[in-house]
């Protein structure tokens, strides 16, 4: 029967029976509901929820239906989001079963974007009535579409401790949901976890408490529906109290209804309450509840119809737990199970295992009188009703052009891995692990543990601690590991001054939960070495009963990949943790547990987790482009850094014009003026802030050819403002080519101002400063902020002399010039300014290469009042006091240079507060504390000569504009 037989008997039928036509809905505004980026709300580009002029006749449609067609109307069948053929089996049966059986819709099961769009359409195009699409998607779309939106479990949502990321993940997967084509998402899952060894509930239930299942599974619920896309609340009565899977056999659960009323079904009642539109029965038997003995939930009167509908009186849409599980299918034949359903109450059946034979059978009884045609139609219409008012009869079709920026967006992502890094809880840090600081933990082995052959996850693990720190060494421990490996895995354990122990133990369907012994045979070996030791469970949080011993136990709730990238951080700083365990481990952890600690480091993001636009951020591409066209430099990187996360480190052309080696994100530049804030202006904070010097101290106490009528009243104040009456610079250099004969140059130097009355820029006030730094350390400068700052900070490519500092080092910094003025030749690796150069490589005034991400550590420091992963290296106040404007006679800071009224390398859109430095070779580095944002840009624009780069200021001020347009929020 096709389509126009259902519309023009629809008409006959109006016209005979003279009824009134369905009023139609008001238009309505469209709205765009909010998404929260990083806990501030912007507003989404998305369609609104479309509502619909078309309505069929529901009662006139079902009319006209033959039993057959009803009763294919109550069956979802299996089908796969993939490509395939239009030819192959699998989908020629689901044509098959969609023409000949009448099947009312489907449940997709695994696939990707583009391969259950395109079969979607293929397969409604087949159906007289719209098929109505449900799937699984309890972790996000991602669960079953690959290409999608992956979330956190239930139970890691529900650790973040903000039900608002229940209702977000709602919105989103509803959002993907619908653009390919789905109706009913099967999710929330309302059971209560109240037993530790459920094999089949786990993490995908929101807690063992009943409130908080409650408050997270209805705010999930708002924000699905908000979307017009149903959701399904299961497994009625409840799943969680029970060790035993139901896809393996029938579960038994001994309460009485009492015991029920008190639990499990307080989080059901509230959903309810609260406007759930469909629930999913359980197939688990409750003997003390049931009339019938052996009867699984599903098909019990007493449960479904007797508690469901009669005692919570929901009316809404009752579905099957997939009827192919085997606590049903060794003990229903397929035709008896769904006969028993819909006597029971439920009015949709999933995954019959023979659909062909249980729809005939379903028929049989319906002849013979053993289920009325009454109750079939009862069902039926609730189905037609979900899918006119889905609109579906006007549209059943997907716009599978649209996929492409309505799935996965960069802001979708950046919210499942804000609440991914929310979720994480610590449970216990006995040894005081966090955060995890490459300066004092000098080796890491991370050791992946699964109970198969092998886990995805494993690698990306170890990569992503590598990305925090220098020294891992990683092995798998799983079902193939041999005897030679597990002796290497203690080898090198002995070696380690850290061992992280990554726990892929999954809660998954026909496979148990604990860790399998000969895994923890080797763990506990590990454990018994006394080095510090962490427990990470990457899925099922109960696995910390195997290794109760190790000193750190987080949770982070699943093994996907964004949930493993958005956990490492947590382990070295870079991600505040309050997560809190939403669940019970007997004897050692209860609801509510959980330590907090704050970011005390950098993240590795994405600029839309910040606030901030890619799309926009990739204008900087173009910039870098056309400097490079024009030969303002051969190359560069430019960085990044936004409220605690390094967002955009890249690098741009090449090392020099020959155009052989590009330039990658991670090379090391010479900093030339920069080197005055990084290394001595706040080696000068941080002995003023310990009180071993004052800035207003006198130059001559430290410098004995100070003590003149002229330069007697110069400070150290005035070196820091370039108000000292000295000259910019001398050359020197010319006739001086030794450290002791430039110093002794320096300090004689004739004043061409009186002290404090002009500003003139000075690299020789600088180069005094470093020597009082030495004076009062005891240290050279280099020694100095290696030890004191660069070292601890964790800057691993920041030097003076890199050359020193090995190949690793060396070998990632591109040449500044071709000298030819003061035969040096090719300057590499060594310092670009002449004076530096001839002073040993060493001065305060320049001398310092660095890397964006160790400039953006510093940055951090600076926005973080001095601290960085728990050490403070200075005092909030001392930041405040030398970056805020100082000078009498400028805009600038004490050493730092400020934002200037006018044109400023700075940009336009910079905060008046912004404060930085630039550096003759190509280099800038600026702070906005008001936008938290840090903004770096390297190159070597002096090469091959000076005359090159004249255009530079230029390049910094745009590509700072660039970077502050991209700013949301």
């Amino acid at each position: 029967m096709k389509f126009a037989k259902y519309v023009s008997l629809f008409l006959t039928v109006m016209l005979l029976l003279s009824c009134k036509t369905t009023e139609q809905p008001q238009e309505e505004e469209p709205t765009t509901p909010e998404i929260s980026i990083v806990g501030e709300p912007v507003q989404v580009d998305i369609e609104p929820v479309k509502k619909f002029d078309l309505f069929i006749d529901v009662d006139s449609l079902l009319y006209g239906m033959t039993l057959e067609e009803k009763i294919g109307q109550l069956f979802i069948v299996p089908a796969y989001g993939r490509f395939n053929n239009s030819r192959t089996p699998e989908v020629l049966r689901l044509k098959r079963l969609i023409r000949d059986y009448h099947i009312g819709g489907l449940i997709f099961f695994q696939g990707d974007v583009y391969g259950q769009g395109v079969l979607h359409n293929q397969l409604q195009q087949v159906s007289d009535i719209p098929l109505w699409i449900t799937q699984d998607m309890e972790f996000g779309a991602a669960m079953r579409v690959a290409g999608t939106t992956r979330f956190t479990p239930a139970m890691g949502i529900a650790a973040t401790g903000d039900p608002r990321n229940a209702y977000i993940k709602g919105q989103i997967t509803a959002r993907e949901a619908k653009a390919l084509g789905v109706h009913q998402v099967f999710a929330p899952v309302l059971d209560v976890n109240n037993n530790p060894e459920n094999p089949v509930i786990n993490v995908r239930s929101f807690s063992a408490d009943p409130s908080i299942v409650s408050e997270y599974a209805i705010r999930f619920m708002e924000g699905m529906q908000h979307e017009g896309v149903m959701a399904t609340g299961k497994h009625f009565p409840g799943h969680g109290d029970t060790d035993t899977d139901s896809h393996l056999a029938l579960p038994t659960i001994a309460h009485d209804f009492a015991r029920l009323a008190s639990l499990e079904l307080i989080p059901f009642r509230n959903a309810i309450d609260s406007g759930l539109q469909s629930v999913m029965s359980a197939h688990i038997n409750f003997p003390n509840i049931s009339t019938g003995v052996g009867l699984p939930g599903t098909l019990d009167p007493s449960i479904v119809q007797g508690i469901l509908i009669d005692s919570l009186r929901f009316d809404g849409l009752i579905v099957t737990d997939g009827l192919e599980m085997q606590g049903i299918t060794n003990h229903y034949s397929p035709g008896e199970a769904v006969i028993m359903s819909i006597l029971a109450g439920v009015d949709l059946m999933l995954i019959s295992p023979d659909e062909m034979t249980a729809i005939q059978e379903l028929k049989t009884a319906v002849e013979i009188g053993r289920i009325s045609e009454e109750r079939i139609d009862y069902s039926v219409r609730k189905i037609l009703k979900l899918k006119n008012e889905a609109g579906l009869f006007e549209n059943r079709f997907l716009d599978v052009e649209a996929l492409s920026h309505s799935v996965n967006t960069p802001e979708y992502q950046a919210e499942a891995n804000r609440i991914a890094r929310e979720s994480v809880t610590v449970l216990k840090d006995s040894g005081n692990i966090l955060p995890v600081r490459s300066s004092t933990v000098n080796q890491v082995l991370v050791v992946s543990v699964s109970d198969s052959d092998g886990h995805s996850s494993a690698n990306i693990l170890a990569n992503e601690v590598r990305r925090y720190h220098p020294n891992v060494r990683h092995h798998e421990l799983n079902n193939r590991t041999t005897d030679d490996e597990i002796s290497r895995i203690l080898q090198d354990a002995n070696r380690a001054d850290l061992i992280l122990i990554g726990s892929f133990i999954m809660v998954r369907s026909h496979h148990p939960i604990q860790m399998p012994q000969r895994q923890l045979n080797v763990l506990r070996q590990l454990t018994a070495l006394n080095k510090p030791s962490a427990l990470l469970a990457f899925g099922n949080p109960y696995v910390v009963r195997d290794l109760p011993e190790t000193d750190l136990h987080l949770l982070a709730w699943s093994s996907a990949a964004n949930q493993v990238q958005q956990t490492v951080p947590a382990l070295f700083g870079a991600a505040p943790v309050n997560g809190r365990f939403p669940g019970e481990v007997p004897g050692m952890y209860g609801i509510g547990d959980g330590l907090s600690f704050e970011q005390s480091a950098i993240r590795f993001d994405v600029p839309e987790s910040v606030g901030m636009i890619t799309d926009s951020l990739l204008h900087i591409d173009m910039i870098m482009q056309k400097a490079i066209d024009d030969s303002v430099f051969p190359g560069g990187v430019v960085g990044v850094m936004r409220k605690g996360s390094l967002v955009w480190q890249r690098g741009y052309g090449y090392h020099d014009y020959n155009k052989t080696r590009a330039v990658m994100h991670t090379d090391i530049y010479d900093l030339a003026s920069v080197t005055k804030i990084m290394a001595t202006t706040t080696a000068i904070m941080k002995l003023a802030d310990e009180g071993k010097l004052s800035i207003d101290d006198p130059v001559s106490k430290y410098i004995p050819e100070f003590n003149t009528t002229d330069k007697r009243e110069i400070t150290i104040r005035h070196f820091l403002l370039h108000t000292s009456g000295l000259p910019a610079f001398r050359i020197y250099v010319d006739v001086m080519r030794t450290r002791d004969e430039l110093l002794n140059a320096v300090r004689n130097e004739p004043l061409i101002n009186k002290p404090g009355e002009q500003y003139v820029y000075s690299d020789l006030g600088y180069i005094l400063l470093g020597e009082i730094i030495e004076v009062v350390s005891g240290k050279r400068l280099d020694r100095y902020v290696r030890e004191e700052l660069f070292g601890p900070l964790g800057m691993r490519a920041t030097w003076f002399n890199p050359e020193t500092a090995g190949g690793n080092i060396a070998n990632r910094i591109p040449a500044t010039e071709i000298d030819t003025v003061y035969g040096r030749g090719l300057v590499h690796r060594r310092v670009h300014d002449e004076r530096a150069y001839y002073m040993d490589g060493i001065a305060g005034h320049a001398g310092l290469f660095s890397s964006v991400q160790d400039m953006a550590r510093y940055a951090f420091m600076l926005m973080n009042g001095g601290s960085y992963t728990g050490r403070q290296y200075l005092s909030p106040e001392i930041i405040d006091f030398f970056t805020r404007h100082q000078s009498p006679v400028n805009q600038r800071a004490l050493g730092f240079d400020r934002k200037s009224e006018g044109f400023s390398t700075a940009g336009e859109l910079t905060g008046p507060r912004s404060f930085g430095h630039t550096g003759f070779t190509g280099t800038s580095f600026w702070v906005d504390p008001d936008a938290e944002i840090a903004i770096i840009l390297l190159t070597n624009r002096t090469f091959p000569n000076r005359s090159y780069g004249a255009n530079i200021s230029r390049v910094r001020a745009a590509v700072a504009d660039a970077v502050m347009n991209s700013i949301t929020d």
